[in-house]
C-alpha cells in the first residue's frame, strides 16, 4: 500500500478517521481512494456530497508529500490501522486513529498494558503513590502508557525508567514541538525504553483541543486506566471516561476527604466509574494476572472439554491460545460470529464451568 496515500488521507478535511476508514472498507485501499471520483465515493457509508465538495483531494496529496520528507529526516515510523504493528486493543476502538506517527523502540501489542494518569498538579502523596504502583507493577513485565504531561504522567514515565519498564508517552502534537518542554529529556530517555506516539503530523502545535484527542489513545491502547490522583476537572477524568466507553477496566486511588486533587478520584469511584484500588493485586486479580509469566517449561497442551458443542469448542481454543484475558469485541472478531449468537455462548459456557468473564466483558479459561 502506498504510504504517500495513507499519510493523504488523514489530511483530507472533513473526513475523519471513522469516514476514511469507510472509504478504505469500501474501495479496499487508500491508494484506491484516491483514484475514485467524488461521485463514487459517496458509496461509502456516512460520506455525503457535501463533505466531499468542501474536500481537496489534491491539496491532501501535497500536503502529504511534505510530511513524507520530514518522517524520513526525522527517523519518524508510520502505522497505518491496518498495520500488524498498530495497538490491536487501539484498533478496536471505533474511533481510533488512522494512523500514528512512532519514535519507539518497543512493540505496542505487549500481552499487558496499564494506562496511567492523573493531575498536572501531583502532590507528593500522588507521586508516592505512583512510585509504588509502577514498582509492584514491575513484578507483572507491563508497558505503561502515559501522556508526558507535568505531574502525574510524568512521575508515571520516569519511575517506569528508572525500573527499567517500558513506558510510552502520548503526544497532543508533531514531533517537531515537545510540549511540555521541561519534558524534552524525558521524552528522549523514553526513546530507549519505550517511545512516544502522535496521530499529529509536523506543523501541528499543542492546541487545548487535541488532548482529549490524544486521551483516546490513552485509554484505547491499555487494558486498563489507573487514576492516580485528579482534581474534579481536567484531563484524567476525560480519560477514565473514555475508557469506560471503550468497557475497559478503571481503577482510582481513594484520597482524603476535602482534598482537592483527590476529589477526581472519589468521584469515579463514588459513581461506580472506577473500581477502588489499594494495591496492584486488586488490578491483577481483576484482570486475571498472573506474576511469574516468563517460567519455563514444557508447552501446555490444548485440552478441550468434550462436553462443548463443535462450536462452543471453537470458542473455548481462541480464547485459551490467548492466555490474557480476552474482550468480547475481539473474540468476536476472532471467532467470526455474530456479537448475538457469542454472547449466548459464553455465557453457556460460563455457565457449565468452562470459562469466566472477567470486568470489561473479557474472559479467561477456568
Amino acid at each position: 500500500m502506498s504510504l504517500h496515500h495513507q499519510v493523504a488521507l488523514t489530511f483530507l478535511k472533513n473526513i475523519g478517521p471513522v469516514l476514511a476508514k469507510s472509504m478504505i472498507s469500501r474501495f479496499g485501499s487508500a491508494e484506491e481512494v484516491f483514484k475514485k471520483s467524488k461521485d463514487a465515493l459517496t458509496q461509502a457509508r456516512g460520506i455525503g456530497t457535501k463533505k466531499l465538495q468542501m474536500t481537496d483531494f489534491a491539496e491532501a496529496l501535497k500536503r502529504a508529500e511534505q510530511e513524507l520528507k520530514f518522517i524520513e529526516t526525522n527517523k519518524v515510523d508510520v502505522l497505518f490501522y491496518t498495520d500488524a504493528r498498530y495497538p490491536r486493543k487501539l484498533k478496536n476502538c471505533h474511533d481510533s486513529p488512522l494512523l500514528l506517527y512512532a519514535k519507539c523502540n518497543t512493540g505496542l501489542n505487549t500481552q499487558r498494558i496499564i494506562s496511567i494518569v492523573g493531575t498536572r498538579n501531583a502532590t507528593d502523596y500522588g507521586r508516592n503513590l505512583c512510585k509504588q504502583l509502577i514498582e509492584e507493577l514491575q513484578e507483572y513485565h507491563v508497558t505503561i502508557v502515559s501522556g508526558l504531561a507535568l505531574g502525574i504522567d510524568t512521575a508515571a514515565h520516569r519511575e517506569s525508567l528508572r525500573l527499567n519498564v517500558p513506558t510510552v508517552g502520548v503526544l497532543g502534537h508533531g514531533y517537531d514541538k515537545m510540549y511540555p518542554s521541561q519534558n524534552r529529556s524525558l521524552a528522549e530517555k523514553m526513546q530507549e525504553n519505550g517511545g512516544l506516539l502522535t496521530e499529529y503530523p509536523s506543523g501541528t502545535i499543542p492546541n487545548r483541543e487535541n488532548f482529549p484527542q490524544r486521551n483516546r489513545i490513552v485509554a484505547g491502547m491499555a487494558d486498563a486506566t489507573v487514576v492516580v490522583e485528579a482534581g474534579l476537572k481536567g484531563g484524567a477524568l476525560i480519560t477514565a471516561e473514555i475508557a469506560n466507553t471503550y468497557n475497559r477496566d478503571v481503577f482510582a486511588f481513594p484520597g482524603r476527604l476535602g482534598d482537592e486533587y483527590s476529589e477526581g478520584c472519589n468521584f469515579l469511584i463514588r459513581n461506580n466509574k472506577a473500581a477502588l484500588l489499594t494495591c496492584v493485586a486488586d488490578l491483577a486479580y481483576s484482570l486475571g494476572w498472573e506474576k511469574n509469566t516468563s517460567a519455563k517449561g514444557a508447552p501446555e497442551q490444548l485440552l478441550l472439554p468434550i462436553d462443548l458443542s463443535a462450536e462452543e469448542r471453537f470458542v473455548y481454543e481462541i480464547i485459551q491460545q490467548h492466555k490474557a484475558p480476552l474482550a468480547i469485541d475481539e473474540l468476536s472478531i476472532k471467532a467470526k460470529m455474530p456479537m448475538s449468537l457469542l454472547a449466548m455462548t459464553l455465557l453457556d459456557m460460563e455457565l457449565q464451568g468452562f470459562i469466566r468473564s472477567l470486568p470489561g466483558k473479557t474472559y479467561l479459561v477456568n
